[in-house]
């Protein structure tokens, strides 16, 4: 079923919304969470309250794309779950992922990091165009939604470390970048 047409049975309220949403996009959701996650239970979770969320938000959304949709809501549940499991010392799937990039992404919670979170959002947008597509892919592969180095290098036919390594050197372009850009770090 083409995503219109999901979409059209979530505004009807028609709970086979839900079931095809499944079908066609559980799996890449699972696939993200469980990324995310490392953990089946916590990821199946996610995937299942992603479903409800879309049935709580359509209408009045009318996404254009399902698979981006559906893959913001289960990436942020994802998050807040990987949040409260860190709260409670037992974070780990995240932790990787946040650690390679805190070198060059700031963070910060209040009214003024909020603005600056979205100008380094767009700075970080501008950065990714700005790359050549296998490097956008992979960049965005690995710090969007969550893929192994391993399982990624194996997709792309190198090493792991080879991997590593260019990931390292995106890593510094994106922190020269968003620096020339006056984004404080």
């Amino acid at each position: 079923m083409e995503d219109s047409g999901i979409v059209a049975l979530y505004w009807q309220r028609d709970q086979r919304a839900i079931t095809v949403s499944g079908e066609k996009y559980g799996a890449f959701c699972f696939g993200l969470s469980y990324n995310l996650l490392a953990s089946r239970e916590d990821a199946e979770e996610c995937v299942n309250d992603t479903w409800h969320r879309a049935w709580d938000t359509m209408p009045p959304q009318r996404p254009k794309s399902l698979r981006a949709y559906f893959g913001r809501i289960v990436r942020n549940l994802s998050i807040d779950v990987w949040r409260a499991r860190r709260s409670k010392k037992r974070g780990e799937g995240m932790e990787i992922l946040l650690s390679e990039l805190e070198d060059c992404v700031p963070s910060r919670r209040d009214t003024e990091g909020e603005y600056e979170a979205r100008a380094t959002a767009d700075a970080i947008d501008r950065w990714l165009g700005s790359l050549r597509r296998e490097d956008r892919a992979v960049f965005v592969r690995r710090y969007w939604y969550g893929e192994r180095v391993d399982e990624l290098a194996g997709r792309l036919g190198c090493t792991p470390e080879q991997l590593a390594g260019r990931l390292y050197r995106l890593r510094k372009k994106l922190r020269l970048a968003l620096e020339r850009e006056g984004v404080i770090l």
